[in-house]
């Protein structure tokens, strides 16, 4: 701790480093310049490093230079079940490892806080229509999830510095958002600012607090847990001004999906970006978190908007103690971290987007950042054959185009109490003209937090919401995950029958092909309001803005005008309805954690039958072998903007999968299959989900006029033979046959899922080439001691005509960033050099790669005493 910059905080008992002190000393006004990021990152800087890494760091901040890398200690680690929970099954793993080797496992513990979220376990299987759909989900999600919840009870007793908050309560982020964050951290007498990294992409929703969150993978998030910093170089810090006004019934989420268009194509990948002007003023923090939700949609890496007195506001509302809202007022005025005291910021880059050009908005169908403004819904192809669709509704069939899931979810939208007010008047009007949901819609509403329900009873809107369909189903993240849970056995038949065009339509932050439902062949994101429409629509052939929703009572056509609330009617509920009582009534006893018991031993007990958490094997057989990068086989050739969904799908298991069959064996009931994001504290099930998605386009695989079939495939070579993706996985592990993956642009984009990185490595994948990658899933696969390479100069798998049916090898040591050569191999015995970029983009990261991952890296440097 760097003492010499450590002063008493004015008013308070606490002290505080003075960065604007540290850089002024590095270059005189240099201070007033940078960017609420840059001041964030400079004071843990000032507090945490010794002299000379603070002025070697320094430098590269003031001079906005990215030629060293400088440790970021963030303060809190947040974690949902899914990547939280299997983080501590690999260090419940790690201490199997360290106890074997003679050291001591009770030491393997987080140092830095852990807070863990149970909110991505559970599914719809009951719809919003049932009155008893909580309970019976919550019932269902206890009973399938019984070895996970025994071990996360486990980790309570077992870890030191990890709380648990347990299912039922709501979502990670909105939780962060509403509670868990104070903005300004006071600890051991010393005020500084928070900033977290979470086991989800989402995680920079609390940006909106300036608050920096960053999404990082389980690995990266157990690096950091464990004391770790993660190291890191001065990020591209973009500015975007917002001007304007909304103009009237624009919610925020068509603002936000109008963002990610435009930010989406302005290129804004790993970058860090900065809302301000006076737009942003205007909108409320509610507003803002909408936006900062999306910032993996962006391909950003953090949004952050300032302190100002919204933020003020927002604590006071969410029921933070008055002595807090006084801190981080006090803190943000005293160090430049005020909005006022950033006008004078300058940035590399600065963009400029206009509220009042937003029009209603829906994004789809298939791509978050694929904007699809309402009212081209009929030139886009998508509102068409109305007449077809209605007569086989007649005709007592699904119409084409038939919307099976309508889903309130998501933090996304669901910590923005204007977007759920707007839902309940919608419902309160079409119920008052009759207007009904359609029988074949599967209708949800899982708020992220159990304070949505208060206000929507304060309101009266909930019986509303409840007599449409709309009844709370969940306070979990359901649908957006891929959780939507099961369709009527007579409605899915039908679909697969007659192979029907079917939708989901959902106010979440994800519409990736395969997400939702395995019979949704596409989905939509919209506003909550737009959900509630479009379950009265039962087609997405409607022209949601133009046709009729249905007639009132003397006749009359009724339209979506007709039931949209006016911003004075919605403003005026959440102004009457939304209180600090209420955060206080569901948060006060969610955080009283008491005391809790120690566990008996620090070694977990593993169950040798669970198909949900086994010990894994990173410590042991070919994970600890050399990668020799030589002789490798293509396992994939795949196209651009394969997701983390493509790689290791989160959705439903299907008992014709390689996953679903394995857990028959294992004799599990098929309604208890569950998600494959549930099954992945055991890697013999996750194994079975790599690639598993069955919109896959694996172009090793062809029809005979050409063209890539879709599905979970794989060709083995040289045989040249077609099978199941799992079946060449086990194939080519039988033979201990390396592969390479072959990709395009923004490879790895979606959720920050470790289990893409791990499945594929223990699949003997050694090394991934692609003419792009998303940030997260990169550093997952060096994490994971996969060796990512980036196509050079304009060369793709297309200019090099690649097949699969070549061999390679990579020549040249991995180094940071090195030009290193791919040896192409061909069938007729032609051998192609090219030059690719080594994407280990610190020391850091060439180090975790050399021994084999950060798991290795962990048990190596324990037992050596660093």
């Amino acid at each position: 701790m760097n003492i010499a910059h450590r002063k008493p905080l004015p008013g308070t008992q606490l002290d505080y480093f003075d960065t604007r002190a540290a850089v002024e000393a590095i270059q005189s006004g240099a201070y007033a310049t940078l960017p609420y990021t840059s001041r964030v990152l400079a004071e843990q800087l000032v507090r945490r490093c010794d002299p000379e890494t603070l002025t070697n760091a320094l430098k590269q901040i003031v001079e906005r230079k990215r030629e060293l890398d400088f440790p970021w200690y963030p303060a809190r680690v947040v974690c949902h079940d899914i990547l939280g929970q299997t983080a501590l099954v690999d260090l419940a793993g790690l201490r199997d490892a360290i106890a074997e080797q003679g050291g001591d496992p009770a030491e393997v513990n987080p140092v830095v806080p852990t807070q863990l979220i149970v909110d991505h376990s559970l599914a719809v299987e009951f719809g919003g229509y049932d009155p008893h759909a909580f309970e019976k989900n919550r019932a269902i999600e206890d009973r399938r999830n019984e070895d996970r919840f025994h071990f996360i009870e486990w980790t309570k007793t077992a870890f030191k510095n990890v709380d648990v908050i347990p299912a039922g309560n709501g979502i990670m982020h909105q939780i962060n958002l509403e509670k868990m964050s104070p903005v300004i951290q006071a600890r051991d007498g010393v005020a500084y600012p928070d900033t977290c990294v979470g086991t989800d992409s989402h995680t920079p929703h609390v940006d909106a607090l300036g608050v920096i969150a960053m999404g990082v993978g389980g690995l990266e998030a157990e690096t950091v847990m464990l004391g770790r910093p993660s190291m890191m170089r001065l990020p591209e810090i973009i500015g975007v001004e917002l001007s304007g006004k909304r103009q009237p019934g624009i919610t925020a989420t068509d603002i936000v999906l109008a963002i990610t268009e435009f930010l989406r194509n302005e290129r804004v990948v790993s970058s860090y970006l900065e809302f301000f002007g006076e737009g942003a003023a205007d909108l409320t923090i509610g507003d803002r978190a909408t936006i900062s939700n999306m910032t993996p949609e962006f391909g950003a890496s953090a949004s952050m908007f300032y302190i100002d007195e919204q933020t003020i506001d927002y604590l006071k509302l969410t029921g933070r103690e008055p002595e807090q809202v006084a801190l981080v007022e006090n803190y943000a005025r005293t160090t430049g971290l005020w909005a006022d005291d950033l006008k004078t910021a300058e940035y590399e880059r600065v963009l400029r987007f206009d509220l009042s050009t937003v029009v209603r908005n829906m994004a789809g169908p298939s791509n978050p950042h694929r904007r699809l403004p309402t009212s081209e819904l009929a030139k886009r192809g998508i509102a068409v054959d109305l007449e077809k669709a209605q007569a086989e509704e007649k005709a007592g069939l699904l119409p084409d185009g038939a919307v099976i899931i309508a889903a309130i979810t998501s933090c996304t939208n669901t910590s923005n109490p204007r977007n759920v007010v707007a839902a309940g008047l919608v419902a309160r009007k079409a119920n008052e003209l009759g207007l009904v949901r359609k029988p074949w819609v599967k209708s949800s509403f899982a708020p992220g937090s159990k304070v949505a329900r208060l206000y929507l009873e304060a309101s009266g809107l909930l019986p509303e919401l409840e007599k449409l369909g709309f009844g709370i189903v969940a306070y979990a993240c359901t649908t957006c995950n891929g959780m939507s849970g099961a369709l009527d056995p007579n409605i899915q038949k039908e679909l697969i029958d007659r192979d029907l065009y079917s939708t989901a339509v959902l106010s979440g932050n994800r519409n990736f092909d395969g997400r939702i439902h395995p019979y949704a062949k596409q989905a939509f994101l919209a506003s909550p309001p737009l959900v509630v429409a479009y379950a009265i629509a039962g087609t997405v052939r409607f022209d949601i803005e133009k046709d009729a929703l249905g007639t009132d009572k003397d006749g009359n056509v009724i339209t979506l005008k007709d039931i949209w609330p006016s911003d004075e009617d919605i403003d005026a509920i959440v102004a009457e309805s939304v209180k600090p009582e209420q955060f206080n009534e569901v948060y006060i006893p969610m955080f009283d954690l008491g005391k809790v018991k120690e566990a008996s031993s620090p070694l977990y007990d593993w169950r040798p039958m669970s198909t949900y958490i086994r010990r894994p094997p990173y410590w042991e057989g070919a994970l600890t072998g050399e990668r020799t990068l030589k002789g490798m086989r293509p396992l994939a050739l795949l196209g651009d903007n394969i997701t983390t969904d493509h790689l290791s799908p989160s959705n439903a298991i299907l008992a014709s999968s390689a996953a679903g069959e394995y857990l028959a064996k294992m004799g599990l009931p098929e309604e208890d299959f569950n998600s494959y994001a549930t099954h992945r504290g055991d890697h013999l099930t996750a194994q079975r989900a790599t690639f598993a998605n069955p919109k896959l386009l694996n172009e090793m695989c062809l029809d005979d006029k050409g063209s890539v079939k879709q599905g979970s495939l794989a060709r083995i070579e040289p045989e040249g033979k077609e099978i199941r993706m799992w079946e060449a996985i086990e194939t080519y592990m039988n033979r201990k046959q390396p592969l390479i993956i072959i990709a395009g642009a923004d490879y790895g984009q979606g959720s920050s899922r470790d289990w893409a990185a791990k499945g594929v490595r223990l699949a003997g994948v050694e090394a991934i080439v692609a003419e792009g990658f998303e940030r997260i899933h990169r550093t997952n696969l060096v994490g994971m001691g996969v060796l990512p390479l980036e196509f050079k100069d304009g060369a793709t798998r297309k200019t090099l005509g690649l097949d699969g049916t070549e061999t390679y090898d990579v020549l040249g040591e991995p180094a940071q960033r090195a030009n290193l050569t791919l040896l192409i191999h061909r069938a007729n015995g032609e051998t192609l050099e090219v030059t690719v970029t080594c994407r280990l983009d610190t020391q850091e990261e060439v180090s975790v790669y050399a021994a084999g991952g950060v798991l290795q890296r962990f048990a190596k440097d324990f037992l050596e005493g660093k």
